[in-house]
């Protein structure tokens, strides 16, 4: 079948399966148990009309007022302007704002009077049951949007459904980011360039699984990043003496090899840069390498490797050269002029692609075998190719098929053998249309009642192993979870389930996928500090500091640790370079293993030197970044954003007196100092740790003072204190805090007044046992909004009907 045809196909595929997208999964039977009707809790009207004006806003305007009314409306905030229930209800966002800043006691701020204990009582019980009333029995699970997999997903899908090694969404366009996290339904739209992605990808995946033709040898490239040794410089590594860079490559067979080198060199001398090439202890070839930093080329060798397993590739620089000397330039009208000329030899190498084996016929790979497995002897190629296709399909849409979806794949398959394909390339055609398919792109869920708010009902047991799956392994469901699935045993199961799950490697993708946006590490790519300032810092130290954080997050879930190690851990995971950086004795290799912090500076998060990077500026430390970094991500309480038009504090040269002087400074305007007096005691707490995560005793000359006092009031003498102060006074707001972004990440919607209730469930379950990271996750996984799902639209509505 010719390529255009194909993707005609496919795309055909895809409009017609996506025309139906709104009733798909319709082959599941409801019984009535899993249904209900949710009936949003009514409020008296005339009552609550009453309370507000005798109770309500004699408070807000005794207290709140001489900031936010009369002519005031410090941060955007103005509350004279509600002055009934209705207009009240019309904004419910900003009113929960007000909720949760009187809640935490973040407002009055400290330099205001307190709300005496009974009127915030009068202000907090009207809100809660004004505006966001709720049923604990009968909670809203809310909506969630059909949403796609995103390019993590994908990948993780892909490679558990096919085995294929290589990442085929890296090429996708990068996902949009909603509530913090990519994996966000509201926000996983379909571009065009995404559509014809799906397809070339869908394509390029079934041609590396299955093999219905010659194939070329397997090519693996790995990059300078890999090797040890040297210089590393981003994408290359040098060397800038006679030295060695090293990599090892793991075959999977014996045989001979293609190992091509792409190098330059920084020439010098009359001699271009010499390069060797090694493979364990054998010499195999010296190359002149005459390319240029701008013009790499590539140097090309075979090799026999006698056996499969683990071998050593060695690029060796044989001949540095350094010479200084002196030259006269002429000059037009005057005596030449000497000048100091140097001339440095250095060696870069780029990649290694390595080709192989090659001129043998290897054997069929696992992907190949796995698929086509399915096929039952006695049985025909259209009984084949038909099992063939039930089997991959049910797997790659994540439920049971129907007798009709498989009879129009089979199509493509009848097709294409008419066309005179073979069996295998015919079979390709049709699983490559599986993979287009909104069924495998989209996680779809049945909906009984699809436009009705006030319908609530239970997901599926396959929904449900979907929802668990995509939440700890960021991956389809394993045949385990699809078996108890089918079975209908898995939500009575769902406790072992999860602890299974968390064990598993897979959950790796928790790591990558939640902590690595919960706490902002996927920005520390792109963090860049000053050099000059900061010399130890290099892509090298950037790749520690976030494979320390990751170990550490990998290892709470994996050892099922309490979730208050997050602030209290006495432990951390560092290399040789790392334990240097920290200044931590005892510890060699490039292999992270864990250490004690007990009797150090260090404890936490807060002190790994990823968070305290990614929250510095270029130049100096940032309390303001550090503090946001602490409201927004351990205690759920993030600032507003910075009014318009009041400029950045000024670069610290500029300005005369410590940082804590000039950041004062910048406190006196009024429009920034409430929300200054959240961020910066706690920036301050951790000025003893500079730009890019290493302990100092002085900013310069000048003595670090980390003493402080939360705008709560509860006073700390430094980081320590500071982290027994989030741990104590603030350990229900942290609590809050991670059971929010990981309900968050786990729903892929952002959460609503009515998910209180489940997130006050969990956190009160988490106080009442040890706090493990497992009963977070299962508190997650128990809650109502994880289990159950409603119709589209705002019950609001129907109840105003």
């Amino acid at each position: 079948m010719e390529l255009s045809v194909k993707r005609q196909v496919a795309v055909l595929v895809i409009l017609v399966a996506g025309a139906a997208a709104s009733g798909f999964l319709a082959w599941k039977r409801w019984s009535n148990r899993d249904t209900a009707t949710y009936r949003l809790p009514q409020v008296d009207r005339a009552q609550a009309e009453t309370a507000f004006h005798k109770k309500v806003l004699p408070v807000l305007s005794e207290h709140c007022w001489d900031c936010h009314g009369d002519g005031m409306s410090k941060g955007d905030v103005a509350l004279d302007r509600f002055t009934n229930v209705t207009a009240v209800l019309q904004d419910r966002k900003l009113w929960e704002r007000v909720l949760h800043n009187v809640e935490s006691g973040d407002m009055p701020p400290k330099k205001k009077p307190p709300l005496p204990a009974n009127e915030k009582q009068v202000v907090t019980h009207w809100l809660d049951t004004t505006l966001f009333p709720v049923d604990p029995k009968r909670p809203d699970p809310g909506r969630v949007t059909l949403r796609r997999l995103n390019r993590a997903e994908y990948n993780n899908t892909i490679r558990d459904l096919v085995g294929v090694s290589f990442r085929p969404a890296d090429d996708f366009p990068e996902d949009d980011v909603g509530y913090g996290f990519d994996n966000i339904g509201d926000v996983l739209t379909l571009p065009p360039l995404l559509l014809e992605k799906y397809l070339q990808a869908a394509e390029e995946i079934m041609d590396e699984a299955i093999v219905d033709g010659p194939r070329p040898p397997p090519t693996k490239v790995t990059e300078a990043a890999k090797f040890s040794g040297g210089i590393d410089n981003g994408p290359v590594r040098g060397l800038a003496a006679n030295g060695e860079l090293t990599t090892t490559i793991n075959l999977s067979y014996p045989g001979r090899y293609r190992v091509t080198i792409k190098a330059h060199g920084d020439q010098a001398g009359p001699d271009p840069v010499k390069m060797g090439l090694r493979w364990d202890d054998h010499e195999v070839q010296t190359f002149e390498v005459k390319a240029k930093a701008r013009e790499p080329e590539t140097y090309t060798a075979e090799i026999d490797f006698p056996s499969a397993g683990r071998h050593t590739i060695t690029a060796s620089f044989l001949n540095d050269f350094y010479q200084e000397r002196w030259v006269e330039r002429p000059r037009e009208g005057k005596p030449p002029k000497k000048e100091k000329v140097t001339e440095d030899r250095n060696f870069w190498l780029h990649q290694l692609t390595l080709t192989g084996p090659l001129g043998v016929e290897l054997p069929l790979p696992e992907s190949h075998r796995q698929i086509f497995a399915a096929r039952r002897p006695g049985q025909t190629d259209e009984q084949a190719a038909r099992s063939i296709v039930e089997e991959f399909t049910g797997r790659a849409w994540r439920r049971p098929v129907t007798e009709g979806e498989v009879d129009r794949l089979m199509k493509l398959y009848s097709e294409s053998r008419t066309q005179g394909d073979k069996f295998e390339s015919a079979v390709k055609h049709a699983l490559t249309a599986v993979l287009v398919s909104p069924h495998f792109l989209f996680r779809g869920e049945i909906q009984r009642d699809p436009n009705n708010p006030t319908a609530i009902h239970r997901v599926s047991e396959y929904a449900l192993a979907s929802r668990l799956s995509y939440f700890l392994w960021s991956s389809m469901p394993d045949p385990e979870l699809i078996s108890l699935a089918a079975q209908g045993k898995l939500r009575r199961n769902l406790e072992e389930q999860v602890r299974r799950m968390l064990k598993d490697p897979k959950a790796q993708a928790l790591t990558d996928n939640f902590a690595g946006q919960w706490l902002q590490l996927r920005t520390l790519g792109i963090i860049d500090p000053d050099r000059t300032k900061f010399p130890a810092f290099n892509d090298q130290l950037r790749r520690d500091l976030r494979t320390e954080t990751e170990t550490f997050f990998s290892h709470i879930v994996s050892e099922d640790r309490p979730i208050m190690d997050f602030l209290l851990g006495d432990f951390t995971f560092v290399n040789e370079r790392l334990a240097e950086h920290y200044g931590l004795a005892g510890v060699s290799g490039e292999e992270f293993v864990r250490v004690s912090l007990s009797g150090t500076s260090r404890q936490g998060l807060l002190t790994q030197g990823s968070v305290l990077t990614l929250t510095s500026n270029p130049t100096r430390t940032s309390p303001v970044k550090r503090g946001k970094w602490v409201l927004d991500n351990l205690l759920a309480t993030p600032p507003p954003p910075p009014p318009p038009n009041v400029p950045e504090l000024e670069a610290g040269e500029k300005l005369m007196g410590t940082l804590r002087q000039r950041m004062e400074k910048h406190r006196e305007n009024a429009l920034c100092a409430s929300c200054h007096a959240r961020m910066d005691p706690i920036g301050f707490a951790l000025e003893h740790f500079d730009a890019i995560g290493k302990w100092r005793e002085k900013d310069g000359t000048e003595t670090v003072e980390p003493a402080g006092e939360l705008n709560t009031g509860e006073k700390f003498k430094d980081h320590r204190e500071l982290n027994q102060v989030l741990a104590s006074a603030r350990r229900d707001d942290f609590l809050r805090c991670l059971t929010e972004k990981l309900l968050t990440y786990g729903l892929g919607r952002g959460l609503e007044y009515y998910d209180k209730v489940a997130v006050q469930k969990i956190v009160q379950d988490l106080k009442a046992g040890e706090g493990r990271f497992s009963s977070l996750v299962l508190g997650v996984v128990n809650s109502a909004p994880f289990q159950w799902r409603r119709g589209e639209g705002d019950p609001n509505q129907v109840a105003a009907n």
